[in-house]
């Protein structure tokens, strides 16, 4: 009897220790899956929740809202004189979005989180080109190195901001075959107040301007980008309808006192220069795939097209101060100058007069 009861003492020991040992490598490998899986998870969300963000920030914003913000600016059909003469424009003229600057202050995160604030509100994405806030260039090239170094430059003093421009005199020869000069500025204009490429220039108290890829330091280098309406100091309803009846023949528009917008004979001359070997490779920067024998420095600014902007350092285009001359909608189309870095011609077509291009300015003859 002594025997059994032993046996059986011993044998409830060891099924309790069975037991317990079973319970703890369950519960060891629930806690394991568990935390691997959490982490799995939370991490993957992150990763997709950056990607996403960073997306919408790239500054490429969809186009279908830019086309929405055009068609609220068209139905304006006032006309101003100049962008010189604001101070007697009516207050009516000035467009209604901006009349709130609530939101100025708001950071880069907010505005690119949500593009419904964009659309309900233009002063919230407009800033001054002397702004602090502005962003580093993307652009490695620094304004100065891109002059020829052979030629004697003069520089004048733009007195609405103090901008100093460097400018020289040209002599080539005309359309007729005839020499001819032309005193013209040697790099792009560059004035006004910096608002989003997403939006019309429309602001009748103040001049505005691109800058490529909402940055303002590239102005600094490139100059600023202008619609057609914009650059002849007319209000923006001649974007949509022909304004041919108020361009003059020395036509000032956004250039300094004294000065005027290039025209397509200015730029002959200077493609027709005396010192150039090849052509318009003659007149582009060397860093433009040029030689820049003219001094002309012309330089590959990009573009905004419909309302994006694409090819800095590849193409350039200009808008002159006339009206589409072939065929088409001449009503919302300029005649417009065009460059990339191989062109060995004057190239030109005709382009929308919404698409922000360069601005040159050329000195009046007295």
């Amino acid at each position: 009897m002594k025997t059994i009861k032993k046996l059986g003492l011993v044998s409830a020991v060891a099924f309790a220790m069975l037991a317990f040992s079973a319970c703890d490598d369950s519960s060891s490998v629930s806690s394991d899956e568990t935390g691997t899986s959490s982490s799995s998870v939370e991490t993957s969300d992150l990763d997709e929740s950056s990607s996403s963000v960073d997306k919408k920030s790239s500054g490429n914003e969809s186009t279908e809202k830019d086309k929405s913000s055009s068609s609220e600016n068209k139905s304006s059909s006032s006309t101003k004189e100049t962008k010189n003469s604001s101070d007697s424009k009516s207050s009516s003229s000035v467009k209604t979005d901006d009349s709130s600057s609530s939101n100025k202050g708001k950071s880069s995160s907010s505005v690119s989180s949500s593009s419904s604030e964009k659309q309900s509100s233009s002063s919230s994405v407009k800033q001054s080109s002397s702004s602090s806030n502005v962003t580093q260039s993307s652009s490695s090239i620094v304004k100065g190195e891109y002059f020829n170094p052979s030629l004697s430059y003069s520089e004048f003093e733009d007195d609405r901001d103090h901008r100093v421009y460097k400018y020289l005199t040209i002599t080539g020869k005309n359309q007729s075959g005839e020499t001819a000069s032309v005193t013209v500025m040697a790099e792009n204009l560059n004035v006004g107040e910096m608002i989003e490429g997403t939006l019309n220039q429309s602001n009748e108290s103040k001049i505005e301007k691109y800058c490529y890829n909402n940055d303002t330091a590239i102005c600094l280098t490139y100059g600023g980008l202008y619609q057609w309406a914009e650059m002849m100091g007319f209000n923006d309803s001649c974007n949509t309808k022909s304004c041919a009846h108020l361009i003059q023949e020395n036509h000032q528009g956004i250039c300094p006192k004294g000065w005027r917008l290039l025209t397509y004979d200015d730029f002959y001359i200077v493609a027709h220069a005396d010192k150039n070997k090849n052509g318009v490779s003659d007149v582009r920067a060397t860093f433009f795939g040029g030689l820049n024998y003219s001094g002309y420095t012309l330089i590959g600014s990009g573009y905004l097209w419909n309302y994006g902007f694409t090819n800095l350092n590849e193409t350039t285009y200009w808008h002159y101060p006339e009206e589409a001359i072939r065929g088409g909608d001449i009503n919302v189309k300029s005649f417009s100058g065009r460059q990339n870095n191989t062109s060995t011609a004057i190239t030109s077509q005709d382009a929308k007069k919404t698409h922000g291009f360069s601005v040159r300015c050329v000195k009046i003859s007295k």
